[in-house]
């Protein structure tokens, strides 16, 4: 039996078309709901970072969204800029295109990330993107992680051709650090894909429809 669903949802949409009037609105469920955290683009940290100053709430964002092949100089910057704004914690997105080329950089640019955000007491999350991973990779992946120093390793950025799966959930448990967390998002809408992947080893679950399943469960 889990604790009950509000103490692992992370509260997020990183839809492109997001207004204020949704922001208001995923500030207020958030609340409502005592979410683990909310998760929104940069451009609305500042607000929100007013509005849950209160609140029990993790504001988190993400970095190097969605694709994660920027420069590493402008991931840090991204970074600076979220802490500056209030945020508490950070999903950095691992560049695919240079671990899939062979180089060592991904885990520099994590160690860095990790680094400047520990130094303001703040999370690091990485997003591996499964779905372009073969378990083979997926295990590399997590070594990388693991050896960079970052606080939860994070499945998707929900722009693949999916999100989490239990697979992922079960590689990723096998093969971390044990210091690691393991975060869970893309496609989960259901309190029982919720209660399968937190049996599986997440720790933290990013979904858009936290809401929903905090109504199933009250239901239950």
């Amino acid at each position: 039996m889990i604790a009950s669903p509000n103490t692992y949802i992370e509260h997020t949409n990183l839809k492109v078309d997001l207004i204020d009037r949704d922001i208001d609105q995923l500030i207020a469920e958030a609340k409502l709901y005592d979410f683990k955290g909310l998760c929104i683009p940069p451009f609305w940290v500042k607000k929100a970072s007013r509005e849950l100053a209160q609140s029990n709430v993790q504001l988190v964002t993400v970095v190097g969204f969605p694709f994660g092949y920027q420069r590493t100089e402008t991931k840090i910057k991204e970074i600076e800029l979220a802490i500056q704004d209030g945020v508490d914690e950070l999903d950095l997105v691992m560049n695919i295109s240079a671990f899939k080329s062979g180089m060592n950089w991904p885990k520099i640019e994590m160690a860095k990330a990790a680094q400047l955000a520990h130094e303001n007491n703040k999370l690091l999350k990485v997003i591996v993107e499964t779905a372009l991973l073969s378990v083979e990779e997926l295990v590399i992946v997590c070594k990388t992680v693991s050896d960079a120093g970052v606080d939860f390793i994070k499945t998707s950025t929900g722009y693949a051709s999916r999100g989490a799966s239990i697979q992922d959930i079960e590689i990723m448990k096998e093969n971390i650090s044990p210091n690691v967390g393991i975060k869970a998002s893309g496609g989960i809408q259901s309190l029982e894909q919720l209660k399968r992947l937190i049996e599986a080893g997440a720790e933290r679950i990013g979904t858009s429809s936290g809401v929903a399943i905090m109504k199933e469960y009250r239901d239950e």
